[in-house]
This record gives structure tokens, C-alpha cells and sequence, in this order.
């Protein structure tokens, strides 16, 4: 029994699928940060040109 246990504390598999899960998040974190941060700045820079094309008077 003390060897099952000895055994089941040495195992380690499980902590690097943890770690690998982790990591993957963290990144899919980021990649959403920086998508929502250049998706702000596009729609400000649609805003921007579709209010400045409204300015402009029809032929």
C-alpha cells in the first residue's frame, strides 16, 4: 500500500497537463486582449471615416 502511495506522490503527469493547460489559457488570453484592443481602434477608424464621409455633400 505505502508503495501505491509513494508512486502516486511521484507522478507528476498530471501537473504538467495542468501546466500545459495554463499556458493555453494564458495565451488565449492575450490573443483576446489584443483582438478586442485592435477591433476598438478599427471601429473608431470607421466611425471616423463614415462621419467624414457624410460631411460631404452629394453630386
Amino acid at each position: 500500500m505505502s508503495n501505491l502511495i509513494a508512486r502516486f506522490v511521484k507522478d507528476e503527469s498530471g501537473a504538467t497537463a495542468i501546466e500545459y493547460g495554463l499556458i493555453a489559457a494564458l495565451i488565449a488570453l492575450a490573443i483576446i486582449t489584443g483582438a478586442t484592443a485592435v477591433g476598438t481602434q478599427l471601429a473608431a477608424k470607421f466611425t471616423n471615416v463614415a462621419t467624414t464621409l457624410s460631411a460631404v455633400p452629394a453630386p
